[in-house]
């Protein structure tokens, strides 16, 4: 495994070709990609892209000396940076993936965004009110530039069904939506943890660059690799799963920012250091008249990942599948029906790509990533705070 240093020395001869290249697509509109954050789930965002026609990855940008390793071996003639800052400089670059922990969100896509590049921005968007601002200021500042949010189901299928049904009239007045996400794991494997290994070491992790804005502290490998489990760089399974589900809705209903949220629950499993609780419940009041639930543990997958969206004349019912369900009681000759658009494993890539090249609005736009989050941000601070939280909309500010 190569140091932080061997890494760091091998950047600035990489970057002198590359600099003077031009950001525009060339004629047959091949896209060059980089990402900031090839983990787990930046490597299938990785494997996603090079799936679609006419994409090059051209460049990783990771803190962890290993990560990189791991991405050349997905895209080999890629170059490698321990700084991102370096692969936003590089004019062969086109769209960035962002795919790092929910605290530097607003760093690199405001840095991205900044140097011209489009960008695919993993979820839950912005960490915090403050960082969906800054966001939203930059996106604002910037000219012909696409942004992606990461909610896939935005490109499902399901989305098309879910329309049609409430285009049909056939489900009334929806007053609730309530939803599970539910899972399991073997006795002493807990949700989300991960090894420890031994070259996660200061030689090999930039602990500066990771921590961001986050309250400094000294080098702990435990908090590195995971850190979803503290405040300091997550907002726990509401901004892992919740925003999914919220986003897939608020995109088919065109739902606005809560106007009050109240979470609770608890670490009731998981005795393992964590801070974000394994085992809540939250419960949205939206302008709409829509009451939002959603309800979430780790120690059972009986209910596994649903919603129902609750209306007076019938219930869409979402779950691997998505299907209509009459009320009896006013469409007595209803008949129950199945959707059955079909979707690609990576239509919201691909989506993201044709709406670099078209200059469209991609599925998941920055407007209804910036509602998601701050739908999140405020079940996250109710919970922390331990009491309901209101939005105020004439000064965009949870209070």
């Amino acid at each position: 495994m190569q140091s932080r240093r061997n890494f760091i020395g091998k950047v600035a001869s990489g970057l002198a070709g590359t600099l003077a290249v031009s950001n525009v697509l060339g004629a047959n509109d091949r896209i060059r990609l980089g990402i900031i954050g090839p983990g787990d789930r930046g490597l299938q965002l990785v494997r996603e892209a090079i799936a679609c026609a006419n994409t090059e990855f051209v460049g990783f940008a990771d803190v962890y000396t290993k990560r990189l390793e791991d991405a050349k071996k997905v895209a080999p003639e890629a170059k490698t940076y321990l700084d991102y800052r370096y692969l936003l400089d590089d004019k062969n670059v086109d769209a960035v993936l962002i795919a790092t922990p929910q605290h530097l969100h607003c760093e690199h896509f405001v840095a991205a965004i900044d140097a011209g590049k489009h960008v695919y921005q993993e979820k839950t968007m912005a960490f915090t009110v403050d960082h969906a601002k800054k966001m939203r200021a930059a996106y604002r500042k910037a000219r012909q530039r696409t942004v992606q949010v990461g909610h896939q189901f935005c490109s499902s299928g399901l989305i098309t069904d879910a329309t049609s049904f409430l285009a049909s009239g056939n489900v009334g007045k929806v007053t609730a939506i309530h939803s599970h996400m539910y899972r399991n794991t073997p006795h002493g494997k807990p949700q989300w943890s991960r090894p420890v290994h031994p070259d996660m070491t200061t030689e090999n992790v930039m602990w500066k660059a990771f921590l961001g804005e986050a309250p400094q502290r000294e080098f702990d490998p435990n908090r590195y690799v995971n850190w979803r489990f503290f405040w300091d760089y997550s907002g726990g399974n509401v901004y892992e799963n919740m925003c999914h589900q919220t986003s897939f809705w608020y995109k088919v209903m065109k739902l606005q920012i809560p106007t009050k949220v109240n979470m609770i629950g608890g670490i009731y499993l998981w005795k393992d250091g964590r801070e974000v609780p394994d085992t809540m419940n939250v419960v949205m009041e939206h302008p709409e008249e829509i009451l939002f639930t959603w309800d979430s543990g780790f120690g059972n997958n009986q209910l596994g990942s649903t919603e129902d969206v609750l209306g007076t004349d019938g219930t869409i019912s979402r779950g691997q599948q998505i299907r209509y369900i009459p009320q009896k009681v006013n469409r007595p000759d209803g008949t129950e029906m199945m959707g059955a658009t079909k979707t690609p494993p990576n239509a919201h890539m691909q989506n993201f790509l044709d709406c670099v090249r078209s200059g469209k609005e991609p599925n998941c736009p920055f407007e209804l990533g910036f509602r998601v989050s701050i739908g999140c941000r405020m079940a996250v601070e109710s919970y922390r705070q331990g009491r309901p939280v209101r939005w105020d909309a004439a000064t965009e500010e949870i209070v």
